[in-house]
């Protein structure tokens, strides 16, 4: 069964390349691009989750991670 989302497509591509934008106005390439990345979720993570529930919290957002990489090895 698909993950609906209460949020567009439109405006999550609209953040996305915003932010994109913002990366490549710095030269960030991919390692400083995931570091960015990573401290954004501890940051949301830490600030707006129960410190009960972070551990589960960061293991969804893990796990919906690595089921969003697209898997190229046959």
């Amino acid at each position: 069964m698909p993950i609906t989302s209460k949020y567009s497509d439109e405006k999550v591509e609209n953040i996305l390349a915003e932010v994109a934008a913002v990366l490549d106005k710095h030269g960030a390439g991919p390692d400083l691009s995931l570091m960015i990345a990573g401290n954004i979720a501890t940051n949301v993570i830490n600030k707006n989750v129960a410190a009960s529930q972070r551990k589960a919290i960061a293991e969804k957002f893990a796990q919906a991670l690595l089921s969003s990489i697209k898997d190229n090895i046959h």
